[in-house]
């Protein structure tokens, strides 16, 4: 008689091997969905989590340390989570190169493997410092695996807008995206003491999630999803809500700059091959780089010509700070309303000048 496959919390944790699953990719492309899966499936998000927002009402399955370290990287770094240069990834891989860092993710992750062995760690800005935690992984003793969430730029700029209020307009969204997604292309090839990495598109998540995340496990080498239960899985289909995709639109209406379109289509056309069965090849790796250099030249051409708009901006900001530095402090008589002041009696008002030693001439 054949074994039954057994849920991995009946299973003998000592005979699971360490894994930590990456959910990588631009924000707002359907890697909070995938994230909750697994967790939902059992694999073990480290706590505390990030809390739901009207953003992302069910949850966005994200350690809080992992964003807080994240922040405080990106701001040390100067770089912002939706960056668009290319030279960002060499100031945050600065950061990834110190072994301090390295030690702190390290000494964060080993005590989260005696909750479950397999674990999953996401966030928006995961892509900023791969490097460093693949290589805090593994001296974990754990196997580092990625999933890179695919979903059309047009609906992640949207999203961004529409939740975010983002201000800087969609040609630097639409950028941004596209060296987040080239990078993280870049960072996740194979490497030494990795287990493996796939392309998930959103949609497929979205049309059938037990197909797509089965197929994913096995990939993987996933025994949380290999081996799940029944009663996780009605727990997911609870989760999964059909109308998650709620921004719906194509690179037509974001109205981009001729050849920054072009760029942005190219590499949609190109990873939605990285998702299909046989089409992460070194043929495409070569393709992606190719990418990035274009993206790269398109980038430094269009700094090189708007360099009068930065230099006007600082001296702006330079105005601005120098006019507020000239600014007295008002009183706190001035910052009390006028038909406030004129309410209170003029008997309490002379009392109070009289006590702070002030008098009519003072004001």
């Amino acid at each position: 008689m054949t074994e039954q496959p057994r849920a991995i919390d009946e299973m003998n944790p000592d005979g699971v091997p360490r894994k930590v699953l990456f959910v990588a990719g631009a924000g707002r492309s359907g890697t909070s969905t995938l994230a909750g899966i697994v967790s939902r499936l059992g694999m073990h998000v480290p706590l505390p989590e990030v809390p739901p927002d009207d953003s992302n009402p069910r949850g966005f399955s994200e350690p809080q340390w992992v964003v807080d370290v994240h922040d405080e990287w990106l701001a040390e770094a100067l770089v912002q989570v939706s960056d668009s240069r290319p030279n960002a990834w060499f100031d945050t891989g600065r950061i990834c190169s110190r072994e301090p860092a390295r030690i702190r993710v390290s000494e964060w992750l080993e005590p989260h493997f005696g909750e479950h062995p397999e674990l999953v760690v996401k966030d928006p800005r995961l892509s900023w410092f791969l490097g460093l935690w693949r290589v805090a992984a593994i001296r974990t003793g754990a196997t580092p695996v990625f999933a890179t969430m695919l979903r059309p730029p047009a609906e992640v700029v949207g999203s961004k807008q529409k939740y975010y209020a983002n201000k800087l307009g969609s040609a630097h969204l639409a950028a941004s995206w596209v060296n987040m997604l080239l990078h993280t292309e870049r960072a996740t090839r194979p490497a030494e003491g990795d287990g493996g990495r796939v392309f998930v598109r959103y949609e497929d998540l979205l049309t059938d999630w037990v197909r797509t995340t089965t197929a994913l496990g096995h990939a993987l080498d996933l025994q949380t999803i290999i081996h799940t239960r029944s009663d996780q899985i009605r727990e997911v289909h609870r989760f999964i809500d059909p109308h998650l995709r709620r921004v719906t639109s194509t690179l037509d209406d974001l109205a981009l700059p001729r050849r920054l379109h072009e760029l942005t289509a190219a590499t949609w056309d190109e990873l939605n091959k990285l998702a299909d069965e046989g089409g992460d090849t070194t043929a495409a790796h070569a393709t992606f780089d190719q990418l990035r250099a274009e993206y790269v030249d398109l980038y430094e051409e269009a700094e090189a010509i708007t360099r009068s708009t930065a230099l006007h901006a600082r001296l702006q900001g330079k105005r601005q700070a120098l006019a507020e530095a000239r600014e007295e402090p008002r009183s706190l008589a001035d910052r009390v309303p006028h038909d406030v002041r004129a309410a209170i009696p003029p008997s309490v008002r002379r009392g109070v000048r009289k006590a702070l030693g002030r008098t009519r001439d003072d004001q």
